[in-house]
């Protein structure tokens, strides 16, 4: 009888530091993943990158097969070090096509600011959620349904308003995609935790998407509400 409960705490014990690992490894590439998309961002900005400018719908759909490219090559490439390697080429991907958000924020006389209010903003709501997704002792998967449909909505709407071009439309889909994403933080996190996610690299893309679409739907709302032209 001793015997058995030794080898239970000795399992319970041997998966909590496994999940601890996988969650401590997924910070530390999470804060890696940020040098190639700041290093992407910054060169999209010097040569002013775009991808099928005269198109956005080219542009979007490219966009797309790019993405889904990288997420089959991690998915792939997950068990290895080639797997880290295809996650910071995403990275860096995701970076470049950010620029020319930034480009455009940056025409305004605050731009700066409005950038770094967005960071900030984004901080905080991931050190907040993940906190949550840390302690609390409430079971959040039930809500990976829900928070799913809504990314199809709003990304139906994205589509129909690069037609309508509606700011209006735009403060809706940037202010829900801002609460969706923030609800994946909770989800994420705690697929960790609970040991749903084993991984570390899908477990950090799955984390850097929520918080590469928090920033820039914070950014997209303070440019739409707070830019100042000069």
């Amino acid at each position: 009888m001793d015997q058995q409960l030794q080898g239970m705490f000795g399992a319970s014990s041997d998966m909590l530091a496994v999940r601890h690992r996988v969650l401590r490894n997924t910070y530390w590439l999470l804060a890696l993943s940020m040098i190639p998309t700041v290093i992407g961002a910054w060169l999209g900005l010097q040569i002013h990158f775009s991808l099928f400018a005269g198109s956005p719908m080219i542009s979007f759909i490219a966009f797309l097969a790019i993405a889904f490219g990288f997420f089959y090559a991690i998915e792939k490439t997950k068990h290895s070090a080639t797997g880290i390697a295809v996650l910071l080429g995403f990275t860096f991907f995701m970076g470049l096509m950010l620029s020319r958000m930034l480009e455009q924020i940056l025409h305004f006389s605050n731009g700066s600011s409005l950038i770094m209010t967005a960071f900030g903003g984004t901080a905080i709501i991931f050190a907040v959620m993940a906190s949550i997704a840390t302690t609390s002792k409430r079971d959040f998967s039930g809500m990976g349904s829900w928070l799913f449909a809504g990314v199809i909505v709003i990304l139906l709407a994205g589509i129909a308003n690069i037609f309508l071009q509606m700011p209006l439309i735009q403060v809706v889909i940037s202010a829900i995609a801002v609460a969706i994403f923030s609800a994946y933080i909770l989800v994420d996190v705690q697929r960790i935790i609970n040991g749903g996610e084993t991984n570390y690299i899908t477990a950090t893309l799955a984390i850097y998407l929520d918080i590469y679409n928090i920033f820039v739907n914070l950014l997209s709302l303070l440019g739409i509400l707070g830019g100042e032209r000069d």
